[in-house]
């Protein structure tokens, strides 16, 4: 046995190095590891610890749990979002801005990612006021984004805050999509330039507040109310004779209807039509087509409206259509909006005939 080479002490050394190398290495990835897990349970924790105080289904966005002590922010809460008043009101915007803006080929779809970058604010503004503003006409990077915005808005508000209007917008809020912000600033927008638009009324939303407070996420409800009633919002308006009627002579309200009565049944009769109630005969917009025709002294074709209309799209399809014929015949669009009119909204309806018969009384 004495024969038997010896194992040289140095490879073994050199291995046991190797080894101990390979393992330390090992136990570093482990450790890093388990910290990384003990990172992760720790940020599930906190998470656990404050979703107690989060409204159910409120999405707290991974930088409020980097938000610094006493600070704030604030987001739509779910519900709103669904709101159906708020999503009308949202559309009646929508429809607003791209009626403006039809000779600039723009078309809105979507506010908060179509308005957040201020090319459409922008367009929409020096529309309104008939200023020029100076900002580049394409900005891709965020910082000439907000450049853009702040221009926009400094212009606007130099605008409104002389009239008493609260500024609820910012640029931070605008281009981060804050979709109230953008809404709050369209309608003061709409209601400052006397729009030809009908805003929804008592359109109002809930708001999450999130505050951190000694490291916990807090949060409470804030409610926005985004527009009041037609009367109060009108106030901002110039007023037209049949505000002034409502607003003075309220008795002669049933004699206004019976004039006008008088006036769509001379020339419905012709169509062997007659009305005896105006709110509720008007709601489908048939007899508004048929009107319009016959004031103009036209066959309206079958085709462009639906004679015997069932749901209540087809019926404001009716009344919009209606609104159409009558912006062709030359008079301004109506204030009213076809959902007050389907919806039975008698003002909404007298405002609409009595504009008719302001200016086709003497038609025979």
């Amino acid at each position: 046995m004495s024969g038997a080479p010896a194992r040289s002490a140095i490879p073994q050394s050199g291995k046991m190095k190797k080894d101990e190398s390979f393992l330390g290495k090992l136990g570093g990835t482990l450790r890093k590891k388990k910290s990384k897990e003990v990172s992760n349970l720790q940020e599930e924790g906190i998470k656990a610890i404050n979703a107690p105080m989060l409204a159910s289904g409120t999405d707290i966005h991974p930088e409020d749990t980097l938000m610094e002590e006493n600070a704030e922010r604030n987001m739509l809460d779910p519900t709103s979002r669904e709101n159906p008043k708020f999503k009308d009101l949202q559309r009646v915007l929508i429809d607003w801005i791209n009626n403006e803006l039809e000779e600039d080929r723009i078309i809105v779809k979507n506010l908060e990612e179509d308005c957040y970058d201020g090319q459409v604010l922008q367009k929409l503004f020096e529309k309104l006021s008939g200023q020029k503003l100076n900002v580049a006409e394409v900005t891709q990077s965020e910082v000439g984004q907000k450049q853009k915005l702040h221009t926009v808005l400094e212009a606007v508000n130099q605008l409104l805050r002389p009239h008493g209007w609260s500024i609820e917008w910012s640029v931070d809020s605008i281009h981060s999509k804050n979709l109230v912000a953008i809404v709050y600033l369209l309608v003061a927008l709409v209601m400052h330039y006397q729009a030809p638009i009908r805003l929804p009324e008592h359109v109002s939303v809930q708001m999450v507040v999130v505050k951190k407070r000694e490291g916990i996420l807090q949060t409470s409800h804030v409610t926005k109310e985004l527009t009041s009633t037609t009367e109060m919002m009108m106030g901002r308006f110039e007023r037209d004779a049949f505000d002034t009627l409502l607003d003075h002579a309220p008795d002669k309200l049933n004699v206004v209807k019976k004039s006008l009565i008088t006036f769509v049944n001379k020339h419905l009769n012709k169509l062997n039509l007659e009305v005896t109630e105006l709110e509720s005969q008007f709601a489908d917009g048939v007899y508004l087509v048929l009107l319009m025709g016959l004031l103009e002294d036209y066959f309206v074709p079958l085709y462009n409206f639906y004679l015997t209309p069932e749901s209540f799209e087809q019926k404001v399809h009716n009344v919009a259509f209606a609104f159409e014929l009558m912006q062709d015949g030359g008079l301004k669009k109506p204030k009213a909006r076809p959902e007050d009119v389907v919806n039975l909204n008698l003002k909404s309806t007298l405002r609409v005939l009595y504009n008719l018969f302001t200016n086709y009384k003497t038609s025979e």
